[in-house]
């Protein structure tokens, strides 16, 4: 989410695609852009396709990711959601030339390893973030471990995240983390509230760090574990690295580069 990404300059394509999965998230304007399209070029399933083609918002393209990573494919996000900041605008031009035209970006997963209270290993990936929550009105209580140094004894706080490149746009600059550019080799951690060092505003770490944060009084402060979209509840460790042996390619227009806008996102208002 590292997702660290590896630039490309090439078109993935060396024909215009035909065999297009599309997917669409259920609000309307995604299932009517969904309907046209279908009858437009067709659908064809996921086993069959060339390229995916996803109708929603961020949270619906990140869900894309995850299950278009077993076949291998491409990926090719149009907003139909309310930021759309991984997405390509929204057009009725010819979507297969597009497609044909789009650039590449390879996305490197964050792997999250959750151990619960009950000794269960839990694994799930994480193409935006990972992330700790407080589940009561207690804080939590935490250690944090980074390459088997311990960093941070005690941090008192309603939760930490550690960010890929393009998640540290959205959870992560929310609890005013840094942006971090597409082609930079690092993670963001960035404390939730922090109350105890109450100044501590987080760090940038490489991206080949493993990072290990230990709950604290686990049963008084009970936290779960987020990794993208997939939630484990009553962490005692969680184990996070960057998973390099898989990733997703993710196009854009190349009018509407991501590293572009992930720059210009730093001097927004």
């Amino acid at each position: 989410m590292t997702m660290s990404i590896d630039l490309a300059s090439q078109p993935v394509f060396t024909s215009v695609p035909t065999k297009i999965c599309f997917r669409a998230a259920r609000v309307p304007l995604a299932q009517a852009s969904y309907e046209k399209l279908v009858a437009q070029y067709g659908n064809v399933a996921l086993e069959e396709a060339e390229v995916v083609v996803c109708l929603g918002g961020d949270g619906f393209l990140l869900e894309t990711l995850h299950k278009a990573l077993p076949y291998h494919l491409p990926t090719y996000g149009i907003n139909c959601g309310s930021v759309g900041f991984l997405l390509n605008p929204l057009s009725e031009g010819d979507l297969p030339e597009r497609l044909f035209q789009s650039l590449p970006n390879m996305m490197r997963p964050l792997k999250m390893q959750a151990t619960d209270v009950e000794g269960q290993i839990h694994e799930a990936i994480a193409f935006n973030d990972v992330f700790l929550f407080r589940e009561t009105r207690q804080a939590v209580k935490l250690r944090i471990e980074i390459d088997e140094v311990e960093r941070m004894p005690e941090l008192v706080c309603d939760g930490i995240l550690l960010a890929t490149p393009a998640g540290s746009t959205a959870y992560n600059l929310s609890a005013h983390g840094p942006i971090v550019p597409l082609n930079a080799t690092l993670l963001p951690l960035t404390p939730i509230s922090a109350f105890r060092p109450r100044r501590w505003r987080g760090a940038l770490l490489p991206s080949s760090a493993r990072v290990r944060f230990s709950l604290l009084e686990h049963e008084k402060r009970p936290a779960a574990a987020v990794a993208d979209f997939t939630e484990i509840r009553d962490v005692c460790e969680v184990l996070v690295q960057e998973e390099r042996d898989i990733g997703a390619t993710l196009l854009f227009d190349p009018e509407n580069d991501l590293s572009e806008r992930i720059i210009a996102e730093q001097f927004a208002e």
